[in-house]
């Protein structure tokens, strides 16, 4: 077996085997929240609420999604014992919408290759702090240096984030908008509209208190980020057929966007 350090002569034909993804043992929870849209033979399509951490992560060792598909028996061929089963992509804890989740080790590489090539169809909607512009953001992408939980565009180097963002409806203090990615960094949507002026509602890490005090008991109401994402489209990793997903905000979402739209009360 080669090591990493042995030389390769030109010609030399090079044979790699991917080791088996690192395994664990989790206990599945049937309690964790989730909506199945749709299951076929190689993936699973649901709507993650806000509030649920997509895989176990340092702090969040107990009670993700990946809990409570283990629990539906979603995996099998090799993928039940693994750390993130068929998670090729994630939503933030306070970010709810849909997502697809492969059930076979050829799905999932499959669908990576679709996200690494930014070929994946994504639409989010979001309430801001603020009346947003139309705009396309592209930018740099990087941890913040003194911050390393949040994410910049102020960078010297990085990857490319672009987030196309829509207004929809402009409020009193507020607004509605549509973002599609052209790639999918972490935090992209809410880097930008935070570097733009207008954070998204609600966000506890990019946010501030908004100045309009009726904005801001919406915001410590709802308790998240006011993002959900609402369309996701992509090549079925078995037929190759271009399927669609769609999930309207939930409730919480609606009910901050109702009160935003009342306006203030009048006397």
């Amino acid at each position: 077996m080669a090591e990493a350090s042995d030389t390769v002569r030109a010609g030399a034909r090079v044979e790699a085997r991917p080791l088996a993804a690192p395994q664990t043992d989790l206990t599945p929870d049937a309690s964790v929240p989730m909506e199945i849209l749709h299951v076929d033979d190689a993936i699973v399509v649901l709507v993650k609420p806000a509030g649920v951490v997509v895989h176990p992560a340092p702090g969040a060792e107990t009670g993700t999604l990946v809990h409570g598909l283990l629990a539906r028996g979603f995996f099998s061929n090799g993928l039940d014992h693994a750390i993130r089963p068929g998670i090729v992509h994630r939503l933030d804890k306070g970010t709810s919408g849909v997502m697809v989740v492969a059930r076979t080790p050829e799905a999932r590489e499959a669908l990576k290759k679709q996200f690494a090539e930014h070929t994946i169809d994504r639409e989010y909607v979001a309430l801001c702090a603020g009346v947003a512009k139309t705009a396309t953001y592209r930018t740099l992408h990087g941890r913040e240096p003194h911050h390393r939980q949040r994410f910049t565009s102020r960078v010297k180097s990085g990857k490319v984030a672009v987030t196309h963002i829509e207004l929809l409806e402009a409020l009193e203090g507020a607004s509605v908008v549509r973002a599609t990615l052209e790639t999918g960094r972490t935090h992209q949507i809410r880097m930008h509209l935070a570097e733009a002026k207008t954070p998204v509602l609600g966000d506890p890490l990019y946010g501030k208190r908004p100045a309009d005090e009726r904005v801001a008991a919406v915001a410590k109401e709802l308790g998240h980020q006011a993002l959900h994402a609402r369309v996701l489209g992509f090549l079925h990793p078995t037929s190759g057929e271009r399927v669609r997903f769609e999930a309207q905000p939930p409730p919480d979402f609606e009910r901050a966007l109702a009160r935003l739209r009342a306006g203030p009360s009048r006397r």
